[in-house]
């Protein structure tokens, strides 16, 4: 699984003109799901998001996580950030795990992630044509994936 976390005043996703989920400060997460991807993969990211320390505390440190922060989050499913742009200039999306595989495990992200936020995780559609919109604070912007754990 691959995360992009971006830390946000606000956030929102629209499908087909209606507003969908909307955030205020939190993250707005896009998850890429491959097939190989399991419930260690999902408990990894949500316990490294949960405790991720990007939130400034009273002297102005990014020294406090989303908990500490009562933030929200808007999660939105994102196959391309499995594109492999090795072989020409047309991505390829191979590893990006197909719906069967991924909506099951994208649920149980959410669920998971919800649990451990105890709010609930704002969505998009899978597989919707979304439009988000966000207001990067910061910028903080942070990259993981469950395979390549830096």
């Amino acid at each position: 699984m691959r995360l992009v976390i971006q830390r946000v005043s606000e956030a929102s996703v629209t499908i087909e003109n209606v507003i969908k989920g909307k955030i205020g400060r939190g993250f707005m997460i896009l998850l890429g799901i491959e097939t190989e991807d399991t419930q260690e993969d999902i408990e990894w990211l949500t316990s490294k998001v949960c405790g991720l320390r990007v939130f400034s505390d009273s002297e102005g440190l990014m020294n406090e996580s989303i908990l500490d922060q009562d933030g929200e989050i808007l999660l939105i499913s994102q196959f391309t950030l499995h594109a492999s742009t090795k072989k020409g200039n047309r991505p390829s999306f191979l590893k990006a795990a197909k719906p069967n595989v991924a909506i099951p495990l994208y649920e149980k992200f959410i669920g998971t992630l919800s649990q451990k936020l105890k709010k609930q995780v704002k969505t998009g559609v899978f597989g919707a044509d979304m439009k988000v919109s966000l207001v990067n604070d910061g910028p903080v912007t942070i990259m993981m994936d469950s395979k390549n754990r830096e």
